[in-house]
């Protein structure tokens, strides 16, 4: 049973087959091998993805002899159930999440034969409504690229998925193959997350110059989950330039996971602040040193503070910092002209309560 997958698409990873099998099981197998190997040493949640058609009435029986080429390659990559059945199985092996884009109905129902954990809508049948439909019957999670869909089509699908409770991530995607640098609009990541706040927001690209920049620029923007399409070199057949060969995925992930310790472990509240920080930016402070030979019971507010003491550094390890010019201030002892205003030398609540009296006496420098 592959239910045994537990659908979360926080940071998964879909690698993309499509119909690079070539028809031809022996080369499925060995890209699902070399790319469950880059999988397995990245310690990363992937899925690997087939392409499901139910060739014989997907394409029209008058059209078979087209010279077109997406009628050539679909009937040229035609595998059988049993066929699908084995790289689904290895895929299984290899430690990955088998699925599938379906782009007819009766694939939908294979998908759940082999009970995919989700399910993917390509970009092309974002409102293809009879696919749609049959998708959502199945109640599985679904990750749709955009593609070159409208607002409102985009609009429709969230609403159509969230109405019936369906997991759906919406996927922000180019559909040029390949897609240059200047094409990606990676800033439509940000559009989506912000128009769609309760649905996870990926990046599905076709790019084919860097492995590197843009990871780190999706994650930040918002993406956590992606999608490339896969290859590798076998029998000097030409890989596609929008597709990744096993060593480029390996630096994608690589990046993913500098891009998980560079953006933090928090996004909805205020960071922990290390030790050292704060002793580092302690030691940047000004403490407060007197002006003149200041008498006890003088009283300090901001209006007269300047014409008793000025700022400098070092501050001293006791002494009141820029942070501590309060209104209403009693000094309690002599200071000395150049001396530093220490915190046994006031009264009030600085010194009164226990967790500043203790911050104020731990920081800064002994002297």
């Amino acid at each position: 049973m592959l239910s045994r997958f537990a659908m979360n698409f926080e940071n998964l990873f879909v690698l993309e087959m499509a119909n690079n099998h070539l028809g031809n099981i022996e080369r499925g197998l060995k890209i699902i091998n070399e790319h469950g190997k880059i999988v397995r040493a990245n310690s990363v949640k992937a899925a690997i993805k087939l392409q499901f058609r139910d060739v014989d009435n997907f394409v029209h029986k008058n059209s078979k002899d087209l010279d077109e080429r997406y009628i050539k390659k679909t009937l040229k990559t035609k595998l059988t159930e049993n066929e699908f059945g084995t790289l689904v199985r290895e895929i299984q092996n290899v430690g990955c999440i088998p699925t599938a884009t379906p782009f007819d109905e009766k694939s939908v129902e294979l998908c759940q034969k082999f009970d995919f954990p989700f399910i993917k809508i390509a970009s092309s049948d974002i409102n293809d409504w009879p696919l749609i439909e049959k998708i959502a019957q199945t109640k599985k999670p679904v990750i749709a690229s955009t593609g070159g869909a409208r607002e409102n089509d985009i609009d429709n699908l969230v609403k159509y998925f969230n109405n019936r409770n369906i997991n759906l991530a919406i996927n922000h995607c180019v559909s040029l193959y390949p897609t240059p640098d200047e094409e990606l609009s990676l800033g439509q990541i940000k559009y989506l997350k912000d128009r769609y706040p309760n649905n996870i927001i990926g990046f599905s690209t076709h790019e084919y110059n860097d492995w590197s920049s843009s990871m780190l620029m999706s994650y930040a923007l918002g993406a956590r989950t992606w999608e490339r399409h896969i290859d590798i070199n076998y029998n000097d057949i030409e890989v596609s330039k929008y597709n990744s060969l096993p060593e480029q995925i390996d630096t994608w992930f690589n990046y993913f996971h500098l891009a998980e310790k560079m953006y933090g472990n928090t996004d909805d509240k205020r960071r922990n602040i290390k030790e050292a920080e704060v002793e580092y930016l302690d030691k940047l402070l000004r403490g407060i040193y007197a002006k003149k030979e200041i008498a006890p019971d003088t009283i300090i507010n901001k209006d007269n503070f300047n014409n008793y003491f000025y700022l400098a550094i070092p501050l001293i390890k006791g002494q009141l910092s820029c942070r501590e010019i309060l209104n209403g201030t009693k000094i309690i002892s002599k200071i000395p002209k150049d001396n530093p205003l220490m915190i046994e030398d006031i009264q009030g609540p600085l010194k009164d309560t226990e967790f500043s009296f203790r911050l104020i006496k731990n920081r800064g420098l002994d002297y």
